[in-house]
């Protein structure tokens, strides 16, 4: 099934780098995976994100912290998540 990846974020730098590494990792992984980034604020709000970027894997907030986190480390979580249907806390 088709996983579907989202970046949340206005657009700041931090948003752009975060959705520039979730594309490498869908990529480098080799993922058939639909890949959405949400700029509008009330749909950001209504995953009940409060700092972004923010990483949602089909709908589930998996990472909001406000900061970019490296390519490796998104491989990871993504990775972790397509494998594991485990509930992950949403800040990393």
């Amino acid at each position: 099934m088709k996983k579907k990846i989202q970046v949340l974020g206005p657009g700041c730098a931090r948003c752009e780098k975060l959705a520039e590494n979730v594309l490498k990792a869908i990529n480098e992984l080799g993922l058939d995976a639909e890949f959405e980034k949400v700029s509008d604020i009330m749909q950001i709000t209504s995953f009940g994100v409060m700092a972004t970027p923010a990483l949602v894997i089909d709908g589930k907030v998996i990472f909001s912290a406000g900061v970019t986190i490296t390519p490796k480390d998104v491989i990871c979580i993504i990775s972790d998540t397509f494998s594991n249907s485990a509930s992950r806390p949403s800040s990393f």
